[in-house]
């Protein structure tokens, strides 16, 4: 099955900020999310069934690429900082509407 990305405004902001070795990462992470988007640790969710993340260490701080598989469709939602412990989730969630 081939999936289309589409990825959140507040994304592409949170990754302009970063700089380009952490882009890079970024970048090689979504091909791999792209071959097989279920190939990576799935997280719980109130909203969506398919939500997963890919473990990132950008800038020193553990960070977390959160997407969300809407089939045939791939929604890639945020970065969450680890220290952070998923709080935010629900609330980058709701932007995907």
């Amino acid at each position: 099955m081939s999936f289309t990305l589409n990825a959140l405004d507040f994304f592409i902001q949170q990754v302009e900020e970063l700089d380009e070795k952490s882009k890079k990462q970024i970048k090689e992470k979504i091909a791999l999310i792209k071959e097989n988007p279920f190939r990576f640790k799935r997280i719980r969710s109130k909203k969506f069934n398919k939500v997963s993340r890919v473990r990132l260490s950008l800038q020193g701080k553990e960070t977390r690429l959160i997407y969300v598989v809407l089939e045939p469709n791939i929604l890639i939602a945020c970065l969450l900082e680890r220290k952070k412990d998923y709080r935010d989730l629900e609330k980058y969630l709701k932007r995907t509407n």
